[in-house]
């Protein structure tokens, strides 16, 4: 090849490559199992983003443009289906590769060779493969579904036997990525929990060589608005509980009350919504009626779960889960095609969240309404949280807070501005009496936390990194 035409390929093919792959740190369940940390200890808030047919309807460049702009955004988990919703069985994705051969989970379409340029040789897990690099390289973990539920319950592919022999096909390949399991798939387990369980085995067996459930984050997606993981809260294999929260209106649908149940229970374990209200979504189902949820809702299910003992919190946008784009058949209405949704405001906003979790100390983190002397209701709830020299008050609509006496005498105050991460200094306070504080802004959409911080204890400005 000429160089200079050689110079041009390299230059045209730079966008479609993944980073160079580098492994992730292994994350594992907190010592006090109310979080996730790195192997090493180090805290790890989960900001995810519910990409469910990413696999199934994402060329490559179209792949790395999704990983990119949601690596930019602060999110360091994707969750996406192998065996996907839509078809995902008998549709083929952009390359004309489907998953399995004759529909059989013991029997995955895989050929020789990884190259999509040459005809035959990308099967449909080298194109899975390629994106779960593209993603680690970028510093972003998968949440993988080894399958829809749809494929469980609706239409059944899999008995116990199948899915266990499925789940070490997939542990195995998968062994050394970044890699979370997320086994359902908006499905209830009740009825099916001899295949969960077998698939559940299979993954570790495949992932560790043997029965050792430690070695392996995984837990179950439920159905939407009905109830966790929690058929399965007492299983080794599940490491932490999820949440679908589904997609009601917030006050009507109080996220926070499921979160808090989880948060209770006995063996402790960690809790996440795993699928809260989306971004862009019809409330309720009901768009004629209620319209669509905008960033502000969105907001409200992520401060709210976090502060009522989420360890992480994910995010959704109804064009996005679906990747939706001209062409293609839409499901409940979407507003828009998937690369003008990404760049949607709630999804810029999530970065906040984190960067306020992470300025602080972890994992000492508990929510805590004593600390209250009035809660509100509906979509007004303030909801609290406190740690080792600091307390987080989240005002949903900017209603004024009123607080007891705090766990230290005096206070240094902040406002933490959720829509921009922008931080204003409150004064200093006699913590050791009620307080009143009075949002910068009341009202929908003017949300804001109040950061209280042991004034002797000098953290840096909420969201800043910590020192």
């Amino acid at each position: 090849m000429p160089p200079l035409r050689r110079l041009l390929f390299l230059f045209c093919a730079v966008p479609l490559l993944a980073a160079a792959p580098r492994p992730l740190p292994r994350l594992k369940v907190s010592g006090n199992r109310r979080f996730l940390v790195t192997a090493d200890g180090k805290p790890f808030f989960w900001l995810g983003d519910t990409a469910w047919e990413l696999f199934h309807r994402l060329k490559r460049e179209e792949a790395v443009h999704y990983l990119e702009t949601r690596a930019r955004q602060g999110f360091n988990v994707v969750q996406a289906v192998a065996l996907a919703e839509l078809d995902g069985i008998t549709d083929p994705n952009p390359y004309g590769q489907l998953p399995l051969t004759d529909r059989d989970p013991e029997r995955p379409a895989v050929t020789p060779g990884a190259d999509p340029r040459r005809k035959g040789a990308y099967d449909y897990w080298d194109h899975v493969d390629f994106i779960v690099d593209a993603a680690n390289a970028r510093g972003i973990y998968v949440a993988m579904l080894p399958t829809w539920g749809r494929w469980v319950k609706d239409t059944p592919l899999f008995t116990p036997e199948k899915a266990e022999i499925y789940g070490k096909w997939l542990g195995e390949r998968y062994k050394t990525k970044g890699v979370i399991w997320v086994l359902g798939g908006d499905r209830t387990g009740e009825g099916f929990e001899p295949v969960w369980r077998a698939m559940a085995r299979g993954i570790v067996l495949g992932a560790v060589g043997r029965e050792d459930y430690s070695a392996v984050l995984m837990t179950y997606h439920p159905r939407g608005g009905a109830k966790s993981s929690t058929w399965f809260h007492n299983d080794p294999w599940l490491s932490f509980n999820m949440q679908q929260n589904g997609h009601g209106v917030p006050g009507i649908r109080q996220p926070f009350l499921h979160i808090a149940q989880d948060y209770a229970r006995t063996p402790v374990k960690p809790v996440l919504d795993g699928e809260p209200l989306y971004e862009d979504h019809p409330l309720a189902f009901r768009a004629k009626e209620l319209g669509y949820s905008f960033d502000a809702h969105v907001r409200q299910y992520a401060y709210w779960d976090v502060f009522s003992g989420a360890f992480g919190h994910t995010y959704g946008n109804h064009a996005v889960w679906q990747m939706y784009a001209a062409g293609r058949k839409p499901v409940n209405g979407p507003l828009m095609e998937w690369r003008q949704a990404v760049e949607r405001p709630g999804a810029g906003q999530m970065r906040h969240l984190r960067a306020l979790a992470e300025s602080r100390p972890f994992l000492s983190r508990v929510p805590d309404q004593t600390l209250l002397r009035e809660t509100w209701s509906g979509a007004d709830y303030i909801a609290a949280a406190r740690g080792d020299g600091y307390v987080f008050v989240y005002s949903a609509q900017g209603r004024a807070i009123h607080l007891r006496p705090l766990p230290f005498p005096r206070a240094r105050a902040w406002w933490f501005n959720p829509r921009s991460g922008s931080v204003l200094e409150a004064g200093e306070h006699d913590s050791s009496q009620p307080l009143e504080f009075r949002c910068p802004s009341e009202g929908f959409g003017s949300d804001w936390v109040l950061v209280l911080d042991e004034a002797q204890r000098r953290f840096p400005p909420p969201g800043a990194a910590a020192r």
